[in-house]
């Protein structure tokens, strides 16, 4: 991928929370930064605050669920800026609660947002990081839910799948010299879970009960991670070109536990050769290989 000081670099729910903490990161290392977001209050926020602190931001109101706004906003990105470079996927909704009581409502707009929304952003700004043969990265934004799915299993359910589609694709890309990442984040002060306050009324009635609004000042108070710090590290994890860019080591013991009980659960029954050999390309891949992987990352040294 091209100097980030020369590259374009596009992320969907990037006016608050984490999305506004990797957004200030990019622009801060020089590129050319374009946020989106659904609330405009939220977009002159940011443009603003980056503003008062001397960087530059490009801002859109795109919902991510809508297919033709996202190719539209692709097209004037290029239009505006000449191409892009690199894509973060990071608009998402922290709908949480039990999946017995979840209505079809909420299994509808967490999949449509969650998924299809990062869907929705491959389809549109995947054809011009290609276009222009310079190379590029996409990050979508995960979480922890989705490697560890103790709670929230619809949230879970929709992380994961975007984790499997992140692995895939940097498969795939890496001929193409594209980066693929999944960025799996644990506590981060943001507005995740407010936002679910604001609930399109086409997504109809919830089975969960109403959003605290008040928890985004509760989040700021617990010691998380703050959104600065988790740009930091998104952009850390692009440079270095990380299929993984984990944030919380607190998680690491959890998730090992969790690969265990997975390598445990399989037969314990000589492998069948015939079988094995037919379908190589399914049980294994180079990229997972010990010397294909980065060195463990350590903390960015504007977090220290």
């Amino acid at each position: 991928m091209r100097e980030l000081r020369e590259s374009v670099v596009v992320i969907t729910g990037g006016s608050s929370g984490i999305g506004r903490g990797i957004a200030r990161a990019f622009a801060g290392a020089g590129a050319t930064v374009v946020v989106t977001g659904r609330r405009q209050e939220h977009l002159d926020e940011t443009r603003d605050e980056f503003a008062a602190s001397g960087l530059e931001v490009d801002t859109a109101r795109v919902d991510v669920t809508d297919r033709d706004a996202m190719a539209s906003l692709a097209d004037d990105v290029v239009a505006r800026h000449g191409r892009v470079d690199v894509l973060i996927n990071n608009a998402g909704i922290g709908l949480t609660g039990p999946v017995a009581t979840a209505t079809g409502a909420d299994w509808d707009w967490l999949i449509d947002v969650n998924i299809r929304g990062v869907g929705n952003g491959i389809l549109a700004f995947l054809p011009h990081i290609r276009s222009h043969g310079d190379g590029g990265h996409i990050v979508n934004t995960s979480s922890m839910g989705g490697l560890v799915p103790i709670v929230a299993g619809l949230y879970s359910m929709t992380k994961a799948a975007i984790i499997g589609l992140s692995e895939a694709m940097h498969i795939e890309l890496a001929p193409d010299g594209i980066g693929v990442s999944v960025y799996c984040p644990g506590p981060v002060h943001s507005n995740i879970g407010a936002g679910t306050a604001e609930r399109p009324s086409k997504y109809g009635e919830s089975g969960y009960p109403a959003p605290d609004v008040s928890r985004p000042g509760l989040d700021r108070r617990q010691p998380y991670m703050s959104a600065e710090e988790a740009g930091e590290r998104v952009l850390q994890g692009v440079l270095r070109n990380d299929m993984f860019i984990l944030t919380h080591p607190e998680f690491k013991e959890g998730l090992q536990d969790r690969h265990a009980a997975i390598e445990q659960a399989f037969p314990d029954e000589p492998i069948d050769a015939e079988r094995a050999a037919a379908i190589p390309f399914l049980t294994a891949s180079p990229f997972y290989l010990p010397e294909n992987r980065n060195p463990s990352p350590t903390r960015p040294l504007s977090a220290r």
